[in-house]
């Protein structure tokens, strides 16, 4: 009880402070005796500040608490298929020590497991050598998560399972580590920072190497009993469409995905059509989405038909999720999305045509502001949710 006590005291002093002693007791309901034991304690452990006087209402002037926001730091590791990258913050999730690894082809759990503990204790270190305490590290990874065990059990596009992240990097680093699905950790990144602040119900969908959801209701992710809610990419929005990785055919990633994209216009490109994009094809036949982005800025009509696709096909899938789920709010991320209104302006068309009237006119769709940031700053919001939230789990 009294660790819900401490986290209730600090939450309502991050939301809404700076705030006095008296004002924190009428805001959570417990006794007066009992804020003032516990900010005692959150004084001497540097969780709060004392910052200045507030108004009086006839006595002395109260004195009001703020959270100590670079008392402490977490960090937060993006677990991708190509790269690997590790961010630190302080508990305001104003931002520091950064760093990126690619990641190689094919790499076994092991070499993956090592490269996620060179990434971390690069930052560790930096944020050791600043005598900054480092309160518990996040990891948002690729793929199906058991979050409560804190293991990768399946990486689609990696070949390994089972990888026990949560015991690797709490045995080398030695503080609590939270790992969850890197479109979930977005979700919740999103609600403390990004566009879900005060959007609740909402949907984080991200549509890069793969496709996935996170999904929010009533501040809490929707996970299901074996975690896999969200699985969006592989909802089949055609059954005599394309194979996809896992198994199934017509499958929305096997649409809309980097990938499944490029892929449609390497088929063209090879049935003789004429694109800006053969000039940029390597002798390897190696396209990236920022080729086909730049190729329609230019007007090339095959670069252009094929966005357009991939936003009609993901507009399907938005409509069934807006008819499904009734969100308040869409928030979208990933290379796919960075092809702007290519690939935005028909897939809200096809939302119009597609989703009911009523929910449909209750939900916006927009791009997440967070940037290529979005999956690493979900990560460390792990921590910070655990640390003022624990009431969350």
């Amino acid at each position: 009880m009294k660790s819900i006590n401490k986290s209730t005291i600090l939450n309502v002093i991050r939301l809404q402070g700076p705030l006095s002693r008296a004002e924190i007791a009428k805001v959570t309901h417990l006794t007066p005796p009992t804020v003032t034991n516990i900010v005692s304690e959150l004084l001497r452990e540097g969780w709060v500040v004392e910052c200045e006087l507030g108004e009086s209402t006839g006595g002395r002037k109260p004195i009001l608490l703020n959270i100590n926001h670079k008392a402490f730091n977490v960090v937060g590791v993006y677990a991708g298929v190509k790269t690997i990258r590790v961010l630190s913050a302080d508990l305001a999730g104003n931002t520091g020590e950064e760093r990126l690894l690619s990641v190689p082809a094919r790499p076994s759990g092991k070499i993956y497991a090592d490269l996620l503990i060179e990434a971390v204790g690069s930052v560790a270190d930096r944020i050791r050598e600043k005598g900054i305490p480092l309160l518990g590290i996040g990891v948002g990874m690729h793929g199906l998560v058991d979050p409560r065990e804190g293991v990768s059990r399946f990486a689609p596009n990696l070949p390994f399972s089972d990888l026990p992240l949560r015991s690797i990097l709490e045995e080398k680093f030695s503080v609590s580590v939270e790992v969850e699905n890197d479109v979930r950790a977005r979700a919740v990144g999103e609600s403390w920072f990004g566009h879900g602040r005060g959007a609740d119900p909402f949907i984080c969908v991200h549509v890069g190497t793969g496709v996935g959801a996170g999904m929010m209701y009533e501040g809490r992710l929707l996970y299901g009993p074996t975690f896999t809610a969200g699985e969006l990419g592989h909802t089949v929005i055609d059954p005599a469409g394309p194979a996809c990785g896992c198994g199934n055919r017509g499958c929305l990633e096997a649409f809309v995905s980097g990938p499944a994209t490029l892929e449609r216009v390497r088929r063209r490109l090879a049935a003789g059509e004429a694109s800006l994009l053969r000039t940029r094809m390597g002798v390897d036949g190696k396209l990236t989405g920022p080729d086909l982005t730049r190729a329609a800025a230019e007007g090339d009509r095959l670069a252009v038909e094929e966005l357009a696709e991939t936003g009609r096909c993901l507009g399907i899938a938005l409509a069934n999720l807006i008819n499904l789920l009734n969100p308040r709010k869409i928030i979208l991320s990933g290379g796919m999305i960075a092809a702007g209104d290519f690939v935005l302006n028909p897939l809200r068309r096809t939302v119009e045509e597609r989703a009911l009237s009523t929910p449909a006119k209750e939900v916006s769709i927009v791009v997440s502001e967070l940037g290529d940031r979005a999956g690493v700053i979900g990560a460390f919001t792990l921590v910070l949710q655990k640390l003022f939230e624990p009431q969350q789990e």
